[in-house]
Protein backbone atom coordinates (compact mmCIF):
# COMPACT_ATOMS: atom_id res chain seq x y z
CA UNK A 1 0.00 0.00 0.00
CA UNK A 2 1.36 3.40 -1.01
CA UNK A 3 2.57 5.70 1.76
CA UNK A 4 1.73 9.41 1.66
CA UNK A 5 3.65 12.10 3.54
CA UNK A 6 1.98 15.14 5.09
CA UNK A 7 2.91 17.50 2.25
CA UNK A 8 1.54 15.11 -0.34
CA UNK A 9 -1.72 14.70 1.58
CA UNK A 10 -2.15 18.46 1.84
CA UNK A 11 -1.66 18.85 -1.92
CA UNK A 12 -4.15 16.10 -2.61
CA UNK A 13 -6.73 17.66 -0.29
CA UNK A 14 -6.33 21.11 -1.82
CA UNK A 15 -6.74 19.78 -5.37
CA UNK A 16 -9.76 17.72 -4.31
CA UNK A 17 -11.24 20.77 -2.57
CA UNK A 18 -10.93 22.82 -5.76
CA UNK A 19 -12.69 20.08 -7.73
CA UNK A 20 -15.49 20.04 -5.17
CA UNK A 21 -15.97 23.81 -5.41
CA UNK A 22 -16.25 23.61 -9.19
CA UNK A 23 -18.78 20.78 -8.88
CA UNK A 24 -20.71 22.88 -6.39
CA UNK A 25 -20.97 25.70 -8.92
CA UNK A 26 -21.99 23.25 -11.62
CA UNK A 27 -24.63 21.68 -9.37
CA UNK A 28 -26.48 24.97 -9.15
CA UNK A 29 -26.34 25.44 -12.91
CA UNK A 30 -27.48 21.83 -13.36
CA UNK A 31 -30.68 22.54 -11.44
CA UNK A 32 -31.41 25.39 -13.85
CA UNK A 33 -30.96 22.99 -16.76
CA UNK A 34 -32.81 19.98 -15.37
CA UNK A 35 -35.79 21.86 -13.96
CA UNK A 36 -35.90 25.28 -15.61
CA UNK A 37 -35.17 24.02 -19.13
CA UNK A 38 -36.82 20.60 -18.58
CA UNK A 39 -34.12 18.81 -20.58
CA UNK A 40 -34.42 15.00 -20.90
CA UNK A 41 -31.64 13.19 -19.06
CA UNK A 42 -30.68 11.06 -22.09
CA UNK A 43 -30.11 14.05 -24.41
CA UNK A 44 -28.31 16.04 -21.73
CA UNK A 45 -25.90 13.19 -20.92
CA UNK A 46 -25.25 12.42 -24.60
CA UNK A 47 -24.23 16.02 -25.27
CA UNK A 48 -22.28 16.43 -22.01
CA UNK A 49 -20.16 13.28 -22.42
CA UNK A 50 -19.56 13.80 -26.14
CA UNK A 51 -18.55 17.44 -25.71
CA UNK A 52 -16.22 16.73 -22.80
CA UNK A 53 -14.72 13.64 -24.44
CA UNK A 54 -13.93 15.34 -27.75
CA UNK A 55 -12.37 18.37 -26.06
CA UNK A 56 -10.18 16.24 -23.77
CA UNK A 57 -8.99 13.88 -26.50
CA UNK A 58 -8.16 16.77 -28.86
CA UNK A 59 -6.14 18.49 -26.11
CA UNK A 60 -4.46 15.17 -25.24
CA UNK A 61 -3.57 14.57 -28.90
CA UNK A 62 -1.77 17.92 -29.07
CA UNK A 63 0.06 17.19 -25.82
CA UNK A 64 0.86 13.47 -26.11
CA UNK A 65 0.51 12.71 -29.83
CA UNK A 66 -0.10 9.09 -30.82
CA UNK A 67 0.61 7.98 -27.24
CA UNK A 68 -3.04 8.67 -26.42
CA UNK A 69 -3.74 5.19 -27.84
CA UNK A 70 -1.25 3.44 -25.55
CA UNK A 71 -3.96 2.89 -22.95
CA UNK A 72 -5.50 0.23 -25.23
CA UNK A 73 -2.34 -1.90 -25.40
CA UNK A 74 -3.06 -3.70 -22.14
CA UNK A 75 -6.17 -5.86 -22.04
CA UNK A 76 -6.30 -5.67 -18.26
CA UNK A 77 -6.22 -1.87 -18.25
CA UNK A 78 -8.83 -1.70 -21.00
CA UNK A 79 -11.23 -3.59 -18.74
CA UNK A 80 -10.52 -1.13 -15.92
CA UNK A 81 -11.08 1.77 -18.33
CA UNK A 82 -14.43 0.31 -19.44
CA UNK A 83 -15.48 -0.25 -15.83
CA UNK A 84 -14.54 3.33 -14.98
CA UNK A 85 -16.42 4.73 -18.00
CA UNK A 86 -19.62 2.76 -17.37
CA UNK A 87 -19.92 2.16 -13.61
CA UNK A 88 -18.03 5.26 -12.47
CA UNK A 89 -18.39 8.10 -14.94
CA UNK A 90 -21.62 7.36 -16.82
CA UNK A 91 -23.45 5.98 -13.80
CA UNK A 92 -22.47 8.90 -11.58
CA UNK A 93 -23.49 11.52 -14.14
CA UNK A 94 -26.86 9.82 -14.63
CA UNK A 95 -27.72 9.27 -10.97
CA UNK A 96 -26.66 12.77 -9.95
CA UNK A 97 -28.67 14.38 -12.75
CA UNK A 98 -31.78 12.42 -11.78
CA UNK A 99 -31.28 13.31 -8.11
CA UNK A 100 -31.19 17.01 -9.01
CA UNK A 101 -34.09 16.82 -11.45
CA UNK A 102 -36.38 15.02 -9.00
CA UNK A 103 -35.25 17.00 -5.95
CA UNK A 104 -32.80 19.89 -5.72
CA UNK A 105 -29.08 20.47 -6.19
CA UNK A 106 -28.08 20.93 -2.50
CA UNK A 107 -29.79 17.72 -1.38
CA UNK A 108 -28.32 15.76 -4.30
CA UNK A 109 -24.78 16.93 -3.58
CA UNK A 110 -25.11 16.17 0.13
CA UNK A 111 -26.28 12.63 -0.63
CA UNK A 112 -23.43 12.16 -3.06
CA UNK A 113 -21.09 12.85 -0.17
CA UNK A 114 -21.97 9.41 1.19
CA UNK A 115 -19.29 8.10 -1.19
CA UNK A 116 -16.54 8.04 1.52
CA UNK A 117 -18.68 5.68 3.56
CA UNK A 118 -19.02 3.29 0.62
CA UNK A 119 -15.27 3.48 -0.06
CA UNK A 120 -14.48 2.59 3.54
CA UNK A 121 -17.00 -0.27 3.49
CA UNK A 122 -15.43 -1.53 0.28
CA UNK A 123 -11.96 -1.39 1.81
CA UNK A 124 -13.16 -3.30 4.85
CA UNK A 125 -14.88 -5.98 2.78
CA UNK A 126 -12.42 -6.50 -0.07
CA UNK A 127 -9.04 -5.17 1.05
CA UNK A 128 -9.33 -5.88 4.77
CA UNK A 129 -8.18 -2.32 5.50
CA UNK A 130 -9.25 -0.45 8.61
CA UNK A 131 -10.02 3.27 8.59
CA UNK A 132 -8.11 5.54 10.96
CA UNK A 133 -9.77 7.08 14.02
CA UNK A 134 -9.74 10.48 12.32
CA UNK A 135 -11.55 9.04 9.30
CA UNK A 136 -14.24 7.60 11.53
CA UNK A 137 -14.69 10.88 13.42
CA UNK A 138 -14.99 12.76 10.13
CA UNK A 139 -17.52 10.25 8.80
CA UNK A 140 -19.70 10.51 11.91
CA UNK A 141 -19.70 14.32 11.92
CA UNK A 142 -20.30 14.59 8.18
CA UNK A 143 -23.06 11.98 8.12
CA UNK A 144 -24.77 13.77 11.00
CA UNK A 145 -24.65 16.90 8.87
CA UNK A 146 -26.14 14.95 5.95
CA UNK A 147 -28.95 13.68 8.21
CA UNK A 148 -29.84 17.16 9.42
CA UNK A 149 -29.80 18.63 5.93
CA UNK A 150 -31.95 15.88 4.40
CA UNK A 151 -34.50 15.53 7.21
CA UNK A 152 -34.38 19.05 8.74
CA UNK A 153 -34.05 17.26 12.07
CA UNK A 154 -37.26 15.25 11.71
CA UNK A 155 -36.51 11.59 11.00
CA UNK A 156 -40.14 11.04 9.98
CA UNK A 157 -40.09 13.66 7.23
CA UNK A 158 -37.75 14.11 4.27
CA UNK A 159 -37.03 17.51 2.79
CA UNK A 160 -36.94 15.89 -0.66
CA UNK A 161 -39.06 13.28 -2.49
CA UNK A 162 -38.23 9.62 -1.83
CA UNK A 163 -37.27 9.07 -5.47
CA UNK A 164 -34.69 11.85 -5.18
CA UNK A 165 -33.32 10.22 -2.02
CA UNK A 166 -32.86 6.92 -3.87
CA UNK A 167 -31.13 8.60 -6.81
CA UNK A 168 -28.94 10.54 -4.38
CA UNK A 169 -27.80 7.40 -2.54
CA UNK A 170 -27.03 5.73 -5.87
CA UNK A 171 -25.07 8.85 -6.76
CA UNK A 172 -23.00 8.36 -3.60
CA UNK A 173 -22.28 4.73 -4.52
CA UNK A 174 -21.27 5.59 -8.09
CA UNK A 175 -19.15 8.50 -6.83
CA UNK A 176 -17.18 5.95 -4.82
CA UNK A 177 -16.76 3.87 -7.99
CA UNK A 178 -15.60 6.99 -9.82
CA UNK A 179 -12.81 7.59 -7.30
CA UNK A 180 -11.61 3.99 -7.05
CA UNK A 181 -11.98 2.47 -10.54
CA UNK A 182 -9.60 4.70 -12.58
CA UNK A 183 -6.61 4.32 -10.26
CA UNK A 184 -5.13 1.20 -11.94
CA UNK A 185 -5.16 3.08 -15.27
CA UNK A 186 -4.03 6.53 -14.11
CA UNK A 187 -1.06 4.85 -12.44
CA UNK A 188 0.39 4.33 -15.93
CA UNK A 189 -1.25 6.93 -18.17
CA UNK A 190 -2.01 10.68 -17.90
CA UNK A 191 -5.36 11.47 -16.21
CA UNK A 192 -6.38 13.68 -19.14
CA UNK A 193 -6.06 10.79 -21.58
CA UNK A 194 -7.87 8.35 -19.29
CA UNK A 195 -10.69 10.79 -18.65
CA UNK A 196 -11.04 11.68 -22.33
CA UNK A 197 -11.41 8.06 -23.43
CA UNK A 198 -13.78 7.33 -20.55
CA UNK A 199 -16.03 10.19 -21.64
CA UNK A 200 -15.98 9.02 -25.26
CA UNK A 201 -16.82 5.44 -24.25
CA UNK A 202 -19.69 6.70 -22.10
CA UNK A 203 -20.78 8.99 -24.94
CA UNK A 204 -20.82 6.10 -27.43
CA UNK A 205 -23.14 4.08 -25.22
CA UNK A 206 -25.39 7.04 -24.48
CA UNK A 207 -25.62 8.14 -28.11
CA UNK A 208 -26.48 4.62 -29.22
CA UNK A 209 -29.43 4.88 -26.85
CA UNK A 210 -30.31 8.51 -27.56
CA UNK A 211 -28.34 10.31 -30.34
CA UNK A 212 -27.54 13.92 -29.52
CA UNK A 213 -29.21 15.09 -32.74
CA UNK A 214 -32.51 13.48 -31.78
CA UNK A 215 -35.10 15.29 -29.68
CA UNK A 216 -33.04 18.48 -29.38
CA UNK A 217 -34.74 20.91 -26.97
CA UNK A 218 -35.38 24.52 -27.90
CA UNK A 219 -32.01 26.26 -28.09
CA UNK A 220 -31.95 29.40 -25.95
CA UNK A 221 -29.07 31.58 -24.72
CA UNK A 222 -29.60 30.20 -21.21
CA UNK A 223 -29.38 26.64 -22.51
CA UNK A 224 -26.13 27.39 -24.34
CA UNK A 225 -24.35 29.02 -21.41
CA UNK A 226 -25.70 26.46 -18.97
CA UNK A 227 -24.49 23.50 -21.04
CA UNK A 228 -21.13 25.20 -21.63
CA UNK A 229 -20.71 25.79 -17.89
CA UNK A 230 -21.62 22.20 -17.05
CA UNK A 231 -19.25 20.76 -19.68
CA UNK A 232 -16.23 22.94 -18.84
CA UNK A 233 -16.62 24.04 -15.20
CA UNK A 234 -18.64 21.05 -14.04
CA UNK A 235 -17.09 18.26 -16.10
CA UNK A 236 -13.67 18.71 -17.69
CA UNK A 237 -11.95 20.80 -15.01
CA UNK A 238 -13.16 19.08 -11.80
CA UNK A 239 -12.86 15.51 -13.13
CA UNK A 240 -9.30 16.23 -14.27
CA UNK A 241 -8.42 17.92 -10.98
CA UNK A 242 -9.85 15.02 -8.97
CA UNK A 243 -7.79 12.48 -10.91
CA UNK A 244 -4.74 14.68 -10.34
CA UNK A 245 -5.50 14.76 -6.59
CA UNK A 246 -5.28 10.95 -6.46
CA UNK A 247 -1.57 11.28 -7.25
CA UNK A 248 -1.04 12.92 -3.86
CA UNK A 249 -3.62 11.38 -1.53
CA UNK A 250 -5.57 8.10 -1.19
CA UNK A 251 -9.16 7.77 -2.37
CA UNK A 252 -10.48 7.86 1.21
CA UNK A 253 -9.08 11.38 1.72
CA UNK A 254 -9.96 12.64 -1.76
CA UNK A 255 -13.58 11.52 -1.46
CA UNK A 256 -14.00 13.18 1.94
CA UNK A 257 -13.03 16.54 0.45
CA UNK A 258 -16.08 16.22 -1.78
CA UNK A 259 -18.00 17.47 1.25
CA UNK A 260 -17.29 21.02 0.08
CA UNK A 261 -19.54 20.47 -2.92
CA UNK A 262 -22.90 20.50 -1.09
CA UNK A 263 -21.86 23.54 0.94
CA UNK A 264 -21.01 25.56 -2.18
CA UNK A 265 -24.17 24.43 -3.96
CA UNK A 266 -26.27 25.23 -0.87
CA UNK A 267 -24.90 28.78 -0.65
CA UNK A 268 -25.31 29.44 -4.38
CA UNK A 269 -28.84 28.03 -4.33
CA UNK A 270 -29.75 30.45 -1.54
CA UNK A 271 -28.46 33.34 -3.60
CA UNK A 272 -29.58 32.47 -7.14
CA UNK A 273 -32.43 29.94 -6.79
CA UNK A 274 -34.21 31.43 -3.75
CA UNK A 275 -33.95 28.13 -1.90
CA UNK A 276 -35.87 28.02 1.37
CA UNK A 277 -33.93 26.77 4.39
CA UNK A 278 -34.04 26.62 8.17
CA UNK A 279 -31.40 26.72 10.87
CA UNK A 280 -31.22 22.90 11.11
CA UNK A 281 -30.24 22.62 7.44
CA UNK A 282 -27.65 25.34 8.01
CA UNK A 283 -26.29 23.42 11.00
CA UNK A 284 -25.95 20.35 8.81
CA UNK A 285 -23.86 22.30 6.29
CA UNK A 286 -21.69 23.69 9.09
CA UNK A 287 -21.02 20.17 10.39
CA UNK A 288 -19.80 19.18 6.94
CA UNK A 289 -17.36 22.11 7.00
CA UNK A 290 -16.16 21.05 10.45
CA UNK A 291 -15.52 17.55 9.12
CA UNK A 292 -13.23 19.00 6.41
CA UNK A 293 -11.39 21.14 8.98
CA UNK A 294 -10.75 18.11 11.21
CA UNK A 295 -9.40 16.13 8.28
CA UNK A 296 -7.04 18.90 7.18
CA UNK A 297 -5.78 19.55 10.72
CA UNK A 298 -5.26 16.08 12.15
CA UNK A 299 -4.92 13.49 9.40
CA UNK A 300 -1.32 12.50 8.76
Amino acid sequence: MQNYNKTSLQKGMLWALLASILWGISGTVLQIISQGEAIPAAWYLSVRTLGAGVILIVISAFKYGKHIFDVFKSGRLVWWLLAYAVFGLLANLLTFYMAVQTGNAPSATILQYLSPLFIVLGALLFKHERPSKIDMIVFVIALLGVFLAITRGNIHELAIPTVSLVWGILSGITAAFYVVLPQPVTRYYPPMVVLGWAFLIASLLLNLYHPFWSGVPTVTPRLVWSMSTVIIVGTILPFLILLHALNFAPSSVVSIMDAAQPVVTFILSLIFLNLEFNWIEMLGSILVIIAIAILQRYRE
